[in-house]
């Protein structure tokens, strides 16, 4: 089976009980939320890559605050050639605070929309599960860093 793996960061950006999400496009048509963020270029530090994404997907120049935790997963998916792939990706998070910019959407890039919610609402979401780990940590900051039990996948909206 091949195998893949891919490194990202994470931005948890909560400000006035609002946090900053970007919607994704996704290649079946859906549009959940998730934290913006992405996957570092060879050769980058995680924590240059937040500030890069950050910035990619919501216009804002972000300030890494802190290091909540690191999520994996991992998953088997088809491929269009070859045989099936064994995927793993590793998601570092940072708490990061707003630094400069203003709120933009991304063009032509994973995201369309980026957009402040209240976090009362987040549940309500079509969301990725990352947003759940995201708010775990930022709320528990668990000493390893580490949380389980959130589906890895996309969390529906609450009825």
């Amino acid at each position: 089976m091949h195998k893949e793996l891919r490194v990202a960061a994470y931005a948890v950006c909560v400000r006035d009980d609002r946090i900053l999400l970007a919607r994704l496009v996704e290649k079946n048509g859906t549009r959940p939320w998730t934290l913006p963020g992405g996957g570092m270029d060879h050769g980058e530090d995680p924590y240059d890559t937040v500030i890069r994404e950050a910035e990619e997907e919501t216009g804002y120049t972000v300030e890494p605050l802190a290091l909540l935790g690191v999520d994996s997963i991992r998953r088997t998916h088809a491929r269009r050639l070859g045989p099936a792939a064994d995927f793993q990706g590793l998601r570092i998070v940072y708490e990061v605070g707003v630094a400069g910019g203003e709120l933009r959407h991304e063009t032509d890039g994973s995201t369309d929309l980026a957009a402040w919610h209240p976090l009362d609402e987040v549940p309500a979401l079509d969301r990725v599960g990352l947003v759940d780990v995201g708010l775990t940590l930022w709320r528990e900051r668990p000493v390893t860093g580490r949380v389980t039990g959130i589906p890895e996948h996309r969390t529906p909206p609450a009825p």
